[in-house]
């Protein structure tokens, strides 16, 4: 399968679809003592599994939150499989609540007085319709959990990001789940692919306001993965028929659900990689976790010095 050149797709030689040794803390040095790491919608798919990567990287604690309690509580017990030293707080949020996320805040604040990642995972999309024929609190309620939510995290968690850094002299991360299709734009998708789109830029504001005091934003498209997200095939099929039509995608129509075959632990241990050096280089930049990270490394000075993967307006 093929996408259209500017989304990056090909940016690697090399593309994975499942972890590999570089990126898998249990076959490499991803080892990130003393870390207390915050992943939202960590109550299953890609959340649970970045969940689960992190605790093989033996930090010192993971806050995990989502809407619903029981799905976290099964995350928590995972986790404790893997790693029973790990600190773990569950939280039954809903991140577009700022009330509720800012108690979470507090919490986080007086129990372990630090956070060094914060990973904006909580995602959802709407039944695909255009503009006119689709549900509006569906829309609306895409862009609130993409945007607001995030939003809401970053207000709450940035200033005890901040103080971490300042205290450990580190760089702190956080990492906002986007995905390739903000690329394009695809008949009905304008609520997810809008929305994270506008993430993206998002990522760029936090890098612009707070890399000087030590902390550093990347946007990660998880690869093509079949969480709940991916469940309503209907959409998929339609957009593949679309950019097949319109020859921006080199597949059939159903090519387009059947490559939804990237695990989430791609894209797991891609977060643990990103968080694990001062990758300071990849600040409010897009990253594909289908992208090999050695080759990418080795673009190091190409994409600062050409300023790349970030959204800009050809002219």
């Amino acid at each position: 399968m093929e996408y259209p050149t500017h989304t990056g797709y090909n940016f690697t030689r090399t593309l994975h679809n499942d972890i590999y040794p570089q990126i898998d803390p249990t076959k490499s040095d991803l080892s990130q003592p003393g870390k207390v790491v915050l992943i939202t919608g960590s109550g299953r798919g890609l959340g649970r599994s970045t969940a689960l990567r992190y605790a093989e990287a033996g930090v010192a604690a993971i806050v995990l939150c989502a809407r619903t309690a029981s799905q976290v509580d099964e995350t928590h017990s995972q986790i404790k499989q893997i790693n029973p030293k790990v600190r773990l707080h569950t939280f039954a949020v809903d991140v577009t609540n700022e009330q509720q996320v800012l108690a979470m805040a507090d919490t986080i604040r007086k129990e372990e007085g630090r956070l060094d990642v914060l990973i904006n995972n909580a995602g959802t999309t709407d039944k695909w319709e255009p503009i006119t024929k689709g549900d509006t609190e569906a829309w609306l309620k895409c862009w609130d959990l993409h945007i607001k939510g995030t939003y809401l995290m970053l207000k709450a968690f940035l200033p005890l990001l901040v103080e971490t850094a300042k205290k450990q002299n580190s760089v702190v991360d956080v990492i906002n789940t986007t995905t390739i299709a903000a690329h394009l734009a695809m008949p009905g998708g304008s609520a997810y692919m809008g929305s994270k789109f506008a993430l993206m830029r998002l990522s760029e504001f936090v890098a612009s306001e707070y890399a000087d005091q030590g902390v550093n934003c990347v946007s990660l498209h998880p690869g093509g993965v079949d969480t709940g997200i991916a469940k309503d095939l209907g959409p998929l099929v339609q957009a593949g028929k679309f950019l097949s039509e319109k020859g921006l995608l080199d597949c059939a129509a159903t090519d387009f659900v059947e490559a939804m075959t990237d695990t989430a632990e791609l894209c797991a241990g891609s977060a643990v990689w990103l968080t694990k050096g001062q990758r300071t280089w990849l600040n409010g930049r897009y990253v594909a976790a289908t992208w090999d990270v050695d080759e990418l490394e080795d673009k190091r000075v190409e994409i600062v010095e050409g300023d790349k993967l970030k959204l800009r307006m050809v002219v």
